[in-house]
């Protein structure tokens, strides 16, 4: 199965004064007769922006389809505003794929948006002759303009060719009313891939992206579900496979990167897994989720140099971890993942300045968690904090409460396993301060039953 992509066009509609003075111009007929056909031409599905309006009043739903349609054509060609307005939408959020058409030249430069031009017959008439040659003109612009955004994704936007630190807002999983009745394959879709990771079902996820086929034409949630899909039955092979034949506005969402680097850093390939990171702070700056995930692969590495006997390394890894957990719970104060991961790593170190920082970030993990427990929409990650914290604190009566709490809430097999995993890096820290705690034992090995090997 391979859903065409949506294609919206912007344009007058019904008949419109020539601003140059001629006889009036049907547009209605240029779209029925050129436009559309040509889209269809490209293997792609046309929605035209004047069937969102209602009294002339652009609303939600024209908005939602106007910002995620895969795909744009704009005639330019009466200056109208409504279509320029809608253009500067698009513009502003959309790097690429947005083709602008035009008969009469509008009044500004529109040298850098590479625009297509298009000849009307005599008396502003549209007969076969134009629509031919605007049909072939759009079918092989938008196939030119498609293969761009699977390869390159150049810019077709000139605030992203002319604003070069300006970003692109994340769009790739906003939720819309307005898709519904076009996306029910996708429902099924997404029950089926709900089901295999129920049931760990590689096998029944391998068949689903089968039948996607490619992916340029395919929702984007359906994609990411996929992906996360993946994920949560530990196929990181998969996940990097997948996300190479992802198109490529996809491929520079934030999230889909950072889960990326995630897949990398299972796989032992580490410092592709830094690098990726790395270039998304410099392009966002510090973030929780990346900084997190930066902190995870430098906890791996010096859990490695440690378990060689490579000190001086090992070290320098730690120091490397603690700096980006620290740092990703600084740059949002409420996601306490990095934040308990900092207090873990600082308490594992043990010297006298750790324990001190260790002190001062505690109650503000503490806090930042049990707001998220207030907030009656707790995850697994929420309670494990919890047990965290309740071990770092030496409580086994609140850490076995909590652990029954986080044990209820697992969803994908991984997480147990990095929970195990904190845990016994702090038991082996404790252990060789010779503190020893039978009631620890306990709690790993319930998280190691909890995290099977898939």
């Amino acid at each position: 199965m391979s859903e065409q992509p949506l294609c919206f066009v912007l344009m007058p509609f019904g008949v419109k004064k020539d601003p140059s003075g001629g006889p009036d111009i049907d547009f209605d007929r240029i779209y029925k007769e050129a436009i559309r056909p040509g889209i269809v031409d490209s293997d792609m599905e046309p929605i035209r922006a004047d069937e969102e309006r209602t009294g002339g009043i652009i609303h939600q739903a024209m908005f939602e389809r106007l910002l995620l349609c895969d795909f744009a054509v704009a005639d330019l060609t009466t200056a109208n505003a409504n279509v320029f307005y809608e253009l500067g939408v698009r513009h502003a959020v959309r790097p690429a794929t947005t083709l602008t058409i035009f008969s009469t030249a509008p009044p500004f430069d529109v040298n850098y948006l590479r625009s297509v031009g298009y000849k009307l017959g005599t008396n502003n008439s549209f007969g076969a002759e134009e629509a031919k040659t605007l049909r072939e003109l759009i079918g092989k612009r938008l196939a030119d303009v498609r293969k761009l955004a699977r390869e390159a994704a150049a810019a077709d936007s000139p605030i992203f060719q002319l604003l070069k630190e300006y970003k692109a807002p994340d769009i790739a999983h906003l939720k819309t009313d307005s898709f519904l009745n076009r996306v029910e394959s996708s429902r099924t879709l997404k029950r089926e891939l709900a089901a295999a990771r129920e049931g760990v079902d590689l096998a029944a996820l391998n068949e689903i992206e089968k039948k996607l086929g490619e992916l340029d034409g395919v929702e984007a949630g359906v994609s990411i579900d996929l992906y996360l899909s993946y994920r949560a039955v530990s196929a990181y092979d998969n996940m990097i496979e997948l996300f190479n034949r992802l198109p490529a506005p996809l491929k520079r969402n934030v999230m889909v990167r950072e889960q990326y680097a995630f897949a990398l850093n299972r796989k032992k390939r580490r410092q592709e897994a830094v690098e990726i990171l790395e270039q998304i702070v410099s392009e966002q700056g510090p973030g929780s989720e990346t900084n997190g995930l930066m902190g995870r692969v430098y906890k791996d590495l010096w859990v490695e140099a440690k378990d060689k006997g490579d000190v001086l390394r090992a070290n320098g890894y730690l120091r490397k971890a603690l700096d980006s957990y620290i740092r990703g719970f600084e740059a949002d104060w409420r996601d306490a993942y990095p934040g308990i991961n900092a207090v873990t790593l600082l308490d594992i170190k043990g010297d006298a300045p750790s324990l001190q920082r260790k002190s001062e970030l505690i109650p503000v993990v503490r806090f930042a968690v049990s707001q998220r427990l207030k907030s009656g929409n707790p995850d697994y990650w929420d309670h494990a904090t919890m047990l965290e914290l309740a071990v770092l604190d030496g409580k086994p009566d609140e850490a076995a409460q909590h652990l029954s709490d986080a044990l209820v809430m697992v969803k994908e097999t991984w997480e147990p396993e990095t929970t195990e995993n904190n845990l016994t890096l702090i038991r082996e820290a404790r252990q060789g301060r010779n503190t020893l705690e039978p009631w620890l034992d306990e709690i790993i090995g319930q998280l190691h039953q909890a995290a099977p090997t898939t």
